[in-house]
């Protein structure tokens, strides 16, 4: 197996991966601000983190990663006030709606998720330990940190610093890149706003103390991997860095990996644009879970991922395809024996798709070498060389593939249907659709043709499209 290489935002190039401890990983992804529905491009970052964690445990490694749900915010603050309501009662709508997103996308749970609202008491100790090393003060019953105390604030992000101005603050948890300002790690409240009333005074805590809080308490002082967008590389990383050193005097995350933008139709993805999508939008559309899975792991994570409908449109094809051909393995009978030179290239697509994600998870090195294996079996099955003893060693290549894509399961019409979107092309049933294909194929034997092809336009009609195969099966699946 290939060594596992990983770009280091810190650094800037790729290193060796090597864990603090041998066989353990500990790792902190940065989760939704539950608000709203998730995005298709927060969903990008999701499904990396996703992919990486699977391929890690692929390799033997034993994860703990934590999750967080930012649950008080600006935008949480001002909503829930605006809908008379609870901070929890208002993002508990949006936080299960996320779960179950993750669901639908195959992503897995991490070992723990955190939310916010349940660390107030970590986030308190802590700004009391930087304030006991002088790196905040206090304005107007709210506590910042001093970032020109901490000399290596801007080591992630590269950010200048040299137009600073001593003392300039600011107090929203969001704020324009490139604009270095001493940031609020306790916030007085405002009239109306909800507050806790701790040793600090009343007032909630800011958004990046909040990771560096949680992050530590459950996987130590330094941790492995520290994942998210790019979009939060600068502030929130950089000011969690800032927070974390400053109070253990160590090195706060080994490696950090950041996924890129995504982009719709080659713009940026904005509700006054009108190309803003969350899953469910395109659910609603028809699409389905697993295209949308494939698209978004398709392209490598520090590459731009440029979402079109077109491209969706393939995923889904290229989803069949896997599918089909799984189901081709299942079902159909070969000859006993082996195929010379099969196990050679089932054992070249292993060593590919292993380099593939051993390299910085890339992605598209990683399909490809299932495609190409897949393209060479089927033209062997079709001329008849396949033999059924290199079946055990394909299966196992996609067992492997399987893993850390998760795209082999035809599940979409269940996750769909638990979401309440039916599932269900033209409001037909599995088996409805299976009973229109057994009728079809008694009036093919019938020699009603005709009958025969009024059943394959109703099915299509309705989106199902069948394919006969050679051995006299037949093939359905959804558009």
């Amino acid at each position: 197996m290939a060594e596992i290489v990983l770009h280091n935002t810190l650094s800037g190039k790729k290193e060796a991966f090597v864990p603090q401890t041998p066989g353990e990983v500990r790792m902190y992804s940065c989760g939704p601000t539950v608000y709203d529905f998730a995005h298709i491009g927060n969903f990008r970052t999701f499904v990396f983190q996703d992919i990486l964690r699977r391929f890690l445990r692929l390799r033997g490694f034993r994860l703990n990663q934590v999750m967080n749900l930012t649950d008080v915010d600006d935008r949480i603050i001002a909503n829930a006030a605006a809908a008379g309501v609870g901070i929890r009662d208002y993002t508990e709508k949006y936080a299960q709606a996320f779960f179950e997103d993750c669901k639908a996308l195959s992503i897995e749970e991490p070992e723990r998720w955190v939310r916010a609202t349940d660390h107030i008491e970590d986030m308190v100790k802590l700004i009391e330990r930087l304030r006991e090393k002088s790196f905040t003060y206090e304005s107007e019953g709210s506590i910042y940190y001093r970032i020109q105390k901490f000399p290596d604030y801007g080591k992630l992000s590269k950010i200048d610093l040299s137009g600073i101005q001593a003392g300039a603050r600011v107090d929203v948890d969001r704020y324009e890149k490139e604009s270095a300002r001493d940031f609020a790690l306790w916030k007085a409240p405002k009239p109306g706003e909800h507050f806790w009333e701790t040793r600090l005074g009343k007032g909630r805590p800011g958004w990046h103390i909040e990771c560096s809080a949680m992050a530590m308490k459950y996987l130590g002082e330094t941790l492995d991997i520290h994942t998210g967008g790019v979009d939060l590389m600068f502030p929130h990383h950089e000011n969690e860095i800032a927070q974390s050193e400053a109070t253990t005097g160590k090195p706060f995350v080994c490696y950090w990996l950041h996924a890129e933008h995504l982009l719709v139709e080659g713009e940026k993805m904005s509700k006054s644009l009108g190309n803003f999508y969350t899953l469910r939008d395109l659910f609603a559309k028809g699409h389905k879970p697993s295209s949308l899975r494939f698209l978004l792991a398709s392209v490598p994570y520090r590459r731009q991922l440029n979402f079109t409908f077109d491209g969706l449109q393939q995923a889904a094809s290229s989803v069949e395809r896997l599918r089909n051909f799984a189901e081709r393995l299942a079902q159909e009978k070969f000859p006993a024996g082996n195929k010379d030179g099969m196990a050679a290239s089932i054992e070249a697509a292993e060593k590919a798709f292993d380099a593939g994600l051993s390299d910085d998870l890339n992605t598209a090195q990683a399909l490809a070498a299932a495609f190409d294996l897949i393209r060479e079996t089927n033209v062997t099955m079709d001329n008849g060389k396949f033999r059924s003893g290199d079946i055990a060693q394909l299966r196992g290549f996609f067992a492997k593939f399987d893993s850390v894509f998760a795209l082999l399961e035809d599940n979409d019409s269940e996750k769909l249907r638990a979401l309440g979107y039916g599932g269900e092309a033209g409001g037909l049933s599995d088996t409805e659709i299976e009973k229109l294909i057994a009728e079809r194929i008694i009036a093919k034997q019938k020699r009603d043709f005709a009958a025969a092809d009024r059943i394959r336009k109703e099915l299509a009609d309705r989106g199902i499209i069948l394919e006969d195969t050679k051995d006299g099966r037949v093939r359905w699946k959804r558009k």
